[in-house]
């Protein structure tokens, strides 16, 4: 190789080396590998644009920002973390858990040191918005989640520690793929030609779905996760045969059973004290 373009290699790499560049698309591409996004250029748009932001915050000759952009950005980074991986890789997900956690009690620490490990936590408002955003984020509707965050709701002056801060989120998470999942169901037994199903179906439907939860094993949300997916078809057959048998009742729309599934949801959701 000529000695200006070996030079140039030269150049090249000492460049990357003095700017971490290797080091950065490692930890993008480990992080990527953990979370198994469906999209991998999203994912590192989205990866490289959340260090961008927090190398600014974090910038000495940036502009200080007031103390509610400063709660927003923090809360922006930790749903960002908390989207990182779904909840099904529990190590993954519960790692992320903890580093929101931090990042949104970080203004209760001056000294920057974890608040989890130090038995502290955060305040109810800010935790309260991480649920619902989290909520919105899933594709629940504010209406259907109301109910979910009344059961897990902390008043704004409280400090939320560590492990109710974790049952919450793992909760509203499991939540948004169990609606979702209500949702598939209820688009299963509606014909659109027809309109909606009769409120008779609606209704067998639905017992069939609160027949798949109480037989879920343990006690624990997650148990709960899949109740609609493990509904057999015959089962859905059944629902259908013994909903024509029982006669005129109107229409259940998609919202009204939406709701209902949510109610059977929502019943076994431990009450946050």
């Amino acid at each position: 190789m000529p000695e200006g373009k070996t030079s140039k290699s030269d150049s090249d790499r000492e460049f990357l080396t003095r700017a971490g560049v290797g080091e950065l698309l490692r930890v993008a591409v480990l992080k990527m590998v953990e979370a198994r996004s469906d999209d991998p250029i999203g994912f590192l748009a989205d990866h490289f644009c959340h260090l961008a932001s927090a190398g600014a915050a974090g910038c000495g000759d940036a502009e200080p920002l007031a103390a509610g952009a400063q709660e927003q950005q923090r809360l922006s980074r930790a749903l960002w973390h908390l989207r990182l991986v779904h909840h099904s890789q529990r190590s993954a997900f519960s790692n992320n858990v903890l580093v929101a956690y931090d990042l949104l009690n970080l203004s209760g620490r001056p000294d920057g040191t974890y608040a989890s490990l130090a038995g502290e936590g955060l305040r109810g408002g800010l935790y309260t918005q991480t649920l619902r955003c989290l909520c919105s984020e899933g594709g629940v509707p504010a209406s259907t989640s109301a109910p979910l965050l009344r059961r897990l709701h902390c008043q704004d002056h409280e400090v939320v520690p560590y492990d109710v801060f974790r049952h919450s989120i793992m909760t509203c998470a499991i939540f948004s793929d169990y609606i979702r999942q209500a949702q598939r169901l209820y688009a299963q037994v509606c014909c659109p030609d027809e309109g909606p199903p009769s409120r008779a179906l609606g209704l067998a439907v639905l017992e069939t779905l609160k027949e798949a939860l109480e037989t879920s094993r343990g006690s624990e949300t997650s148990c709960y996760v899949n109740a609609s997916a493990k509904i057999a078809p015959y089962k859905i057959a059944q629902a259908i045969a013994g909903a024509q048998t029982r006669g005129p009742g109107g229409d259940m729309d998609a919202k009204e059973f939406e709701n209902a599934a949510a109610a059977l949801f929502i019943t076994r959701v431990k009450v946050v004290s």
